[in-house]
């Protein structure tokens, strides 16, 4: 009996927690956020030099207070649809904890509902895709509540370019061109040296 009193409690309980448990949906948001990312059209960035400039603000057309519970803004570089195609570990879901989508963090500020803009560099660590700039608006809880973005619906307007950094440098192939280069030379010096005692050895 006390058993099965247990197991009703604990039942109880595990309902309470996933009734009051939170599970935001994209699909859920209102896009009252206006953002755009200004970039060379046609040009390839690249991680680590190229920069782009995101602006952000409320969309006025909503009505006022609308953005009442909004208290961060978290702006995130994500992937474009055709860089998602066969990779599961980018993959779009409507569940929020289990979206793919946006993976990198370009900045985090406090909630305005006022124009703001950022000038960033694209982190060393962004991989070679095709991307897009979303912002998403936080409450107090840290829960999305809306979200703006750079391009349209299907995610295919707006798109940019970044080419991951290939590993190699300038400055390491000049070290390794003088590098080679000292190694030619100490193996003919060390052969001349050779030379040099053997015949001294025969004259003796």
């Amino acid at each position: 009996m006390a058993a099965l009193e247990g197991f009703l409690v604990a039942s109880l309980l595990l309902s309470c927690l996933a009734s009051t448990s939170y599970g935001a949906t994209f699909s859920s948001l209102q896009k009252t956020l206006v953002v755009s990312a200004s970039h060379q059209q046609g040009k390839v960035l690249k991680a680590g030099e190229d920069e782009i400039t995101v602006t952000w603000s409320y969309n006025n057309s909503f009505p006022a207070g609308t953005d009442s519970a909004y208290k961060t803004v978290k702006l995130k570089l994500c992937y474009a649809p055709v860089s998602q195609q066969d990779r599961a570990w980018r993959k779009t879901e409507d569940d929020l904890e289990k979206d793919k989508t946006c993976q990198h963090i370009i900045v985090s500020r406090p909630y305005s509902p006022s124009k703001s803009n950022i000038t960033w560099t694209v982190k060393r660590d962004v991989p070679t895709a095709t991307y897009f700039v979303r912002a998403y608006a936080y409450n107090s809880a840290d829960e999305e509540v809306a979200y703006g973005q750079n391009t349209d619906a299907h995610m295919a307007t707006n798109l940019f370019q970044i080419e991951a950094i290939s590993g190699r440098h300038a400055s390491l192939d000049i070290a390794a061109v003088c590098f080679s280069g000292f190694s030619v030379v100490s193996l003919f010096g060390f052969f001349f040296s050779e030379k040099r005692k053997a015949k001294s050895s025969q004259l003796k």
